[in-house]
């Protein structure tokens, strides 16, 4: 079978081999004892972070007790996920816990965004993003930053997409993020520029939240990403997945309940953001307010 870089079998690989260990009743300490690995290994393959050996899933497999064909079309999974993916280069910036976004992010059919405090990753330019990285990280070495800024840039490659493949971009932004200026105004004055060059994208769809809108549903949810991906002849369809990060870990959602909430915290807010026309009016007007 061809090889791919999707990171779907790896996911689908990831979330059968849970259910299976789930099912037997068994901790990541018992599998990983069976194995004679860390527990981080077992959980990186239920994330499906990475490839994994066939061997180890037929393994996997055996302990769980699963039926032949099952197992057959396990193993079958972990070859197809053998193949490497562009983000995969970046491992050296990257913290473990974000390349499963990286990868969704890649192969979604819709992404919606909220952010109340910065602008988002894939609408920033490259000042942007190197303000943001530096007062994160300030302990990262000059390199690393630019590492970091490199890894944003080729994610932003999801904006040139056309045709079938281009995913549907929704953006929530806070009033706050457009108050928040950078140390260099000129740059924040571009920044605002850029934000109406890619709201005038088919594709994308961006909305500013204002203040005076109040407490609002995401006031307590901050921000978040809801992910839906497409239909496959391939594979089984991706489930929708919540994403949510902090600066030593994410959060990834995908029990239907957390879906129902978060679907509604997002029509919450979409129902009192400013709609098209009055957000554009209202980043131009802070580009001018920034000169």
């Amino acid at each position: 079978m061809k090889q791919t870089t999707s990171g779907m079998p790896r996911r689908q690989l990831g979330r059968y081999l849970q259910r299976l260990r789930d099912e037997g009743n068994l901790s990541l300490n018992k599998v990983s004892d069976v194995l004679d690995c860390t527990r981080q290994k077992i959980w990186r393959i239920e994330q499906g972070i990475g490839t994994v050996r066939p061997s180890d899933v037929q393994t996997l497999c055996d302990l769980y007790n699963a039926p032949p064909p099952l197992t057959a079309m396990l193993v079958d999974l972990a070859r197809q996920g053998t193949a490497k993916g562009w983000w995969q280069a970046y491992d050296d910036i990257m913290p473990e816990w974000f390349e499963p976004y990286v990868v969704m992010e890649t192969e979604a059919a819709r992404l919606r965004h909220y952010d109340g405090e910065l602008v988002h990753g894939l609408l920033q330019t490259p000042t942007y993003m190197a303000e943001v990285i530096r007062v994160g990280r300030p302990d990262w070495s000059d390199e690393q930053q630019e590492r970091r800024v490199q890894l944003r840039q080729r994610r932003q490659r999801l904006l040139r997409r056309r045709g079938l493949t281009a995913p549907s971009l929704e953006f929530i932004l806070s009033e706050a993020v457009l108050r928040r200026p950078l140390t260099d105004h000129a740059a924040m004055v571009e920044q605002l520029r850029h934000l109406l060059r890619l709201g005038e994208q088919e594709n994308v769809d961006l909305r500013v939240l204002p203040l005076w809108a109040g407490p609002h549903a995401a006031s307590t949810a901050g921000t978040f990403a809801l992910l839906d991906f497409p239909e496959s002849r391939l594979h089984e369809r991706e489930p929708s997945v919540v994403y949510q990060e902090g600066p030593t870990g994410a959060l990834y959602l995908d029990r239907p309940q957390e879906l129902e909430r978060y679907e509604a915290i997002w029509s919450g807010i979409a129902a009192v953001v400013l709609d098209e026309k009055e957000s554009r009016q209202l980043i131009a007007s802070f580009a001018g307010e920034a000169r």
